[in-house]
């Protein structure tokens, strides 16, 4: 038993939880050090509510990793897909609203938001299509009617509650699930000119008077510095205030004060940079892309088709997270409310990156236990 153990153990691959981990410590540190002089309003024990989550997550990746096999994923694909579709209808039907928007659906003392799951769920479902239609295939853009509309659905219904920036991932993720697969050169030339035409008519017929705003105030922060370009303004001051080493632990003026708002959610990435500069936001970058490289060796080194382009959809919902967050607080992109995986608060998210990292988990180890 205990040889038997120990044989399972070594050829465990720990190699993902242990980026779980390591970002999540990061990012609870920076939760508790952004909100903890803000006791007033409660947000100063969120750091704990933050560690029973992952907790939670933790004990789930460990489970999927240890009970279930990809073939398994393979098998029940279309049916996460359609539970978190359905659970998407559920919000447009009885979902709460807050801060304007409907996302979130009460489920007695559980409050969840369904589009957090989704992303799995049409990766999940993409993989699906994609290992069962002709995998060795190059995409014409006929071929990508039915996934697009996989994807196209749901991150419509998403951008209706509103949430623009995760209808936006959705669409990013079956992107980066499309080009992996393969496209032809005129498919590609299609779907640019598709993009851009699409994006000027939502521009213009689709965006709403406060997230046209966000376009103008990513331009120009300081043509409304007291409204619309408030929170870009703040991020980019916190960010510079930082310079080479920062202000240490707990010492951000702009959490303490009080002067960037979210700051335990989309903005955890500014008051990390002011608290330890540049080296210390080049340390949380590295450990990002230690996860993303293990997930592009994976992606390569499995066997099944299905496996490398649901590592793929995996891999696109961590990178995009991490990507267009850093780039927004930075004054890179629009704000658009993104979370940092890992690092903002989020029970939904945090569950959803605990699934994620079991799967690759148990994805990785078959190739150890199988092969």
């Amino acid at each position: 038993m205990y040889q038997t153990l120990l044989q399972y153990l070594k050829r465990y691959d720990f190699s993902f939880l242990g980026s779980f981990f390591a970002i999540f410590l990061v990012g609870v540190l920076n939760l508790y050090s952004a909100t903890h002089s803000q006791a007033g309003e409660g947000l100063d024990m969120l750091y704990r509510s933050q560690i029973m989550w992952w907790l939670l997550a933790s004990v789930v990746a460990v489970i999927v990793s240890v009970v279930f096999n990809p073939k398994t994923f393979e098998r029940v694909s279309y049916f996460a897909y359609g539970v978190t579709f359905f659970l998407l209808i559920l919000v447009m039907v009885m979902g709460d609203v807050g801060m304007g928007a409907q996302r979130w659906l009460q489920l007695g003392p559980i409050r969840m938001q369904p589009s957090e799951f989704m992303k799995l769920g049409l990766a999940m479902a993409l993989a699906r299509y994609f290992a069962r239609v002709q995998p060795e295939k190059e995409l014409s853009f006929r071929d990508l009617i039915i996934p697009g509309i996989i994807a196209g659905v749901p991150a419509v219904m998403v951008i209706l509650q509103p949430d623009l920036g995760t209808g936006m991932l959705l669409l990013l993720i079956f992107a980066m699930m499309i080009f992996y697969k393969r496209l032809k050169w005129r498919t590609i030339i299609t779907l640019v000119v598709g993009a851009l035409v699409a994006g000027v008519l939502m521009y213009n017929f689709g965006l709403r008077e406060y997230q046209r705003k966000r376009i103008h105030t990513f331009i120009d922060p300081y043509a409304d510095a007291k409204g619309s370009g408030y929170n870009a303004i703040q991020s980019e001051i916190a960010i510079g205030s930082g310079r080479l080493f920062g202000k240490g632990f707990k010492n951000s003026s702009q959490a303490s004060l009080q002067y960037l708002p979210e700051n335990h959610t989309d903005f955890v990435f500014a008051i990390f940079n002011e608290e330890h500069g540049f080296f210390g936001s080049v340390f949380l970058v590295v450990l990002y892309l230690i996860l993303f490289m293990r997930l592009i060796w994976l992606a390569s080194s499995v066997q099944r088709f299905y496996d490398s382009v649901l590592v793929v959809g995996i891999m696109s919902i961590f990178f995009w997270h991490t990507f267009v967050n850093m780039s927004m607080v930075s004054g890179l992109m629009p704000i658009v409310g993104i979370p940092l995986p890992m690092m903002s608060y989020g029970g939904s998210a945090m569950l959803t990156y605990g699934v994620c990292i079991g799967m690759v988990t148990a994805i990785s180890n078959s190739r150890n236990f199988f092969n």
